[in-house]
């Protein structure tokens, strides 16, 4: 069997990380599995479209690698895989169901169907169409229908759902899950304006493009009994169904930006990498059974399984995903992490960013940050002369310790190149130097760094100093002691 999956956002927003993760585990399955992954927009709902909504999320779908093999794509005709271009279609398939018997015509008036969600609310009943004595074509006859359809008084087509019926289907996730028909409402399938309603015009583009796996988020399975049944009602077998774990906020409550960034864009804005995003993503819900953590996006095509999802939410931690980021800044080609931290550098107007500089500094600094724009902070005093203030006394406080002092001169009269230059050179100046101030090397060495670079926290001293080069170091320790 040929794999075709589909994933289909609406345009009522910029992609949401859960929907990335949606979108990647299609992605990921169908190359697995040497199949097609198809992206289809759903966009029957007009009241909530969003303006750009669409191009925005594939665009950020395009930055994460996440690539269709069928479907819209930026700045291109969006071809036959939205749903809004297709109405026709789902209201010939709507008027089958109704033919066959499997859906009705139903007339009521908002008003009538808010008295009877009260009339169950006070009943302590869930909430659910009551065909028994609403008005639609079995309580008012056949006659009644048919003069209220020529008159074109407003109506809906519901789904008829079999009250004494059990609804079964297995989910990869779930397993096997069972619903009787009492529990399920006759869905609207098309509304009064004609629009289709998500239900039936998913069932109908997945039966139509094909579609054998239909992987999406937790939040669809309530809905899935009302597919099996469309699915019954039309002849067609069904997909393989597959729900996906909620995304979780570190107190396990479901995702929301009360607990940080949910937007795609928020996290390529902050400079996450898309590898490392993606990465990070695949393992909220799934794993490999193996020890290993990090994954390129062809060693995710190869490791993924269906199998391998937990039914469990998945905890969204924030801190582990920004340790798979400095990891994955760790492993980058330095050449391409000069040429993205060049930009920023030039907007600061910083003086020393020669490029082979920069990519000296970032492979010194690299190991200290978890993002490539924190060495624009981290390391300012490596690309500028104007150093950050430093809190509190500390500055005055070694100015007025005479040992410091005597030491810090004896280390400014006597450095060379040749000392910044080697490693056992730069060891000997600085023990020589403090010992002129009759102090042990580590009494000296940590205000020698707040002196020069106005941190009391970096990378290794002599690599630091060695890229300052004599001469500002010079000049800094001068300008301390002036």
């Amino acid at each position: 069997m040929s794999v075709r999956v589909r994933f289909a956002p609406s345009p009522t927003g910029y992609l949401h990380i859960g929907s990335l993760r949606t979108a990647l585990y299609n992605y990921l399955f169908a190359k697995h599995h040497g199949g097609v992954c198809i992206l289809r927009i759903e966009d029957t709902d007009r009241t909530r479209f969003v303006e750009g909504a669409i191009e925005e999320q594939i665009e950020s779908l395009r930055w994460a690698g996440v690539v269709f093999d069928e479907g819209p794509h930026v700045g291109g005709n969006y071809g036959p895989y939205v749903q809004s271009e297709r109405f026709p279609l789902y209201r010939e398939y709507g008027m089958k169901l109704v033919a066959s018997g499997h859906a009705y015509y139903a007339f009521d008036t908002a008003e009538e169907l808010d008295a009877m969600r009260q009339r169950q609310q006070n009943a302590g009943i869930a909430p659910k169409y009551d065909r028994a004595t609403m008005r639609n074509q079995y309580t008012v006859g056949e006659a009644e229908t048919q003069r209220l359809l020529a008159e074109q008084a407003p109506h809906v087509i519901r789904l008829k759902v079999p009250l004494t019926a059990e609804i079964r289907f297995h989910d990869e996730v779930r397993g096997d899950v069972v619903m009787h028909g009492r529990e399920i409402d006759d869905q609207i399938l098309l509304k009064s304006d004609g629009f289709p309603t998500y239900h039936l015009a998913n069932v109908v583009d997945d039966h139509l493009m094909e579609i054998t796996h239909v992987i999406r988020a937790e939040e669809w399975l309530p809905s899935t009994p009302k597919h099996v049944l469309l699915y019954e009602a039309f002849g067609w077998k069904p997909p393989v169904f597959a729900h996906l774990p909620l995304l979780l906020n570190p107190d396990r409550s479901k995702m929301s930006k009360r607990h940080g960034d949910v937007m795609v864009h928020d996290f390529r804005g902050k400079g996450y990498f898309p590898d490392a995003l993606v990465n990070f993503v695949a393992f909220c819900g799934w794993n490999p059974g193996t020890e290993q953590e990090m994954f390129t996006l062809e060693e995710l095509c190869s490791a993924f399984t269906l199998e391998r999802v937990a039914k469990a939410g998945a905890v969204f931690d924030y801190k582990k995903l920004d340790w798979m980021n400095g990891e994955y800044l760790r492993k980058k080609d330095v050449a391409e992490l000069t040429s993205a931290l060049l930009p920023a550098l030039q907007e600061r107007r910083y003086p020393y960013i020669e490029p082979d500089y920069v990519s000296s500094v970032i492979s010194l600094l690299r190991e200290r940050v978890a993002f490539l724009h924190d060495i624009t902070e981290f390391g300012d005093y490596l690309f500028g002369d104007v150093l950050q203030d430093v809190e509190g006394s500390a500055l005055a406080d070694l100015r007025a310790d005479d040992a410091f002092v005597t030491a810090l001169r004896a280390w400014r009269d006597t450095v060379t190149d040749e000392d910044l230059a080697d490693h056992d050179r730069f060891k000997g100046l600085a023990e020589g130097a403090a010992a002129a101030g009759g102090l042990k090397l580590g009494k000296f060495m940590k205000p020698l760094r707040l002196v020069i670079t106005h941190r009391d926290v970096g990378a290794d001293l002599f690599p630091t100093l060695k890229l300052i080069g004599k001469r500002r170091c010079i000049e800094r320790i001068d300008s301390f002691l002036s």
